[in-house]
């Protein structure tokens, strides 16, 4: 039998962009909402999340007994903070957009059943959702540049570029390392570890255990969002050849590890509970986390599973937002 132009069968899935097949267009051209929903908004929790915990772990490590508001009264702290959190929301803007274009391109989008994306349904053409995904990458760059300017630590600027490149290389390249279950191991060092422990060496020019710990769980909880949302995607991530952690191990497994992720955020919080007054507050998180596990782990509809994700992103935000005040209310 013929092919008609729009036949996909024996598509190949090239990971070269320049050379993948176009996905199937539509008539209707992207709105507004449809860049802000590609944009992926419950997601910029990830970078909100470790900014605050970094910030409040430099303020409690660096100040001393009765000097509440004076570290904040410097334009330096301020400023950096603030890029700090411009770093990290561009960067995962940046990433959801390249996903976006990578997925889209490759044709992994096609077996979707979720909200269209810009790409893979044809609402813009590729090389714009590349033009505004490096547009993104080049805003977390200049005020990345910025933060080393204030503060002289020049080596960051490799730690920088080695953020812009694994978020690339997450969907893009030939050899995409989140086609081949390594995803959680970006989210964990670059919204986790680097974020939290960069954010806390640029305010303080050093960097403590509490700063570790913060670091630790805001990377679970980083995790905890992705698996339940690669949960969500198993059988169609299996059909386009997408080998997420949870594709690889299995839902029944992907739900432990999801659990695992989402808890063990609360056993590091221990740490600070036993350090910190009022950091115990952080623990009314759980209201959020609770019902996300109780879906995560026993649903199998797309529609449930994805509020277990928008209940985990936002517990994550609750913890972050509760200990990051409570460690910067001490007395």
């Amino acid at each position: 039998m013929a092919r008609t132009k729009n036949d996909t069968r024996g598509r190949t899935r090239s990971g070269n962009p320049a050379k993948a097949a176009a996905p199937a267009r539509t008539k209707r051209r992207a709105t507004a909402r449809d860049w802000i929903g590609g944009a992926r908004l419950r997601t910029l929790t990830l970078g909100v999340v470790p900014v605050v915990l970094g910030t409040g772990v430099a303020f409690v490590d660096s100040r001393t007994p009765g000097d509440f508001g004076s570290w904040f009264t410097t334009d330096r702290h301020i400023a950096v903070a603030l890029l700090a959190l411009a770093v990290a929301l561009f960067l995962q803007i940046g990433v959801n957009y390249s996903n976006d274009y990578s997925d889209g391109v490759r044709g992994t989008d096609e077996f979707r059943v979720g909200p269209a994306r810009l790409t893979g349904a044809g609402l813009a053409k590729p090389r714009t959702v590349l033009t505004v995904a490096l547009t993104f990458f080049g805003l977390a760059a200049v005020a990345g540049l910025v933060i080393v300017v204030l503060t002289g630590t020049w080596w960051l600027l490799a730690v920088g570029a080695a953020a812009i490149v694994a978020a690339w290389f997450y969907t893009g390249g030939r050899k995409p390392y989140g086609y081949n279950a390594l995803g959680e191991v970006f989210v964990f060092v670059f919204f986790g570890l680097v974020a939290v422990l960069g954010t806390e060496f640029v305010l303080i020019d050093t960097i403590t255990v509490s700063g570790w710990a913060a670091a630790v769980a805001a990377g679970l909880f980083a995790c905890a969002v992705l698996m339940v949302n690669n949960i969500r995607d198993i059988d169609e991530d299996t059909a386009a050849g997408k080998r997420t952690l949870a594709v690889v191990v299995g839902r029944p497994v992907a739900r432990v590890l999801f659990a695992l992720f989402l808890l063990l955020p609360y056993v590091v919080l221990v740490w600070f509970v036993l350090l910190y007054f009022r950091t115990g507050l952080t623990y009314f998180s759980l209201l959020l986390a609770l019902p996300a596990l109780a879906i995560g782990v026993s649903s199998t509809k797309p529609r449930e599973l994805i509020t277990a994700l928008q209940l985990s992103s936002f517990s994550a935000l609750a913890y972050g937002v509760v200990l990051g005040i409570t460690l910067a209310v001490q007395p």
